[in-house]
């Protein structure tokens, strides 16, 4: 009896996490998902989905990102710029990461936002906006 009640009480602790999860992505002003990668000319190519749920139009959106290899070292680092960003607007944005190629990836980090501001000026709080999701074998993180 009480192994079944311990084993209720884990799987509804998960339960619970998972949907607080996926509600915080849900709340979150800034989507970004990686959808795709392509190699393209030696490089890999990028497309991502930024949806802009907030009620403020971003004029800046500079991204820091960095890439891992499969097995979890920094193969390389870019700027990236995903403004203007409309009000309730959804952009693909698509960028190529030179000099590796899309097997070579195993992961990307938002590390930063850089830059961020809407129509008054320079905004400090933009990470905490974004919430980043993938489609495919490439985790996109934060």
């Amino acid at each position: 009896m009480k192994v079944t009640s311990s084993i209720r009480h884990i799987v509804l602790t998960a339960v619970l996490l998972l949907a607080s999860g996926a509600a915080s992505a849900d709340n979150s002003s800034i989507l970004v998902e990686l959808n795709k990668l392509e190699d393209s000319n030696g490089a890999c190519r990028a497309y991502l989905i930024v949806e802009n749920k907030d009620t403020t139009k971003f004029e800046t959106l500079n991204l820091d990102l960095v890439m891992f290899d499969v097995e979890g070292i920094v193969v390389g680092r870019l700027a990236f710029d995903t403004a203007p960003l409309l009000i309730g607007k959804t952009n693909l944005r698509v960028f190529d990461i030179e000099g590796l190629t899309c097997s070579q990836i195993g992961r990307l980090l938002l590390n930063d936002v850089i830059s961020c501001a809407d129509s008054v000026g320079e905004r400090l709080d933009c990470l905490s906006l974004i919430a980043t999701r993938a489609r495919g074998s490439v985790d996109f993180i934060k």
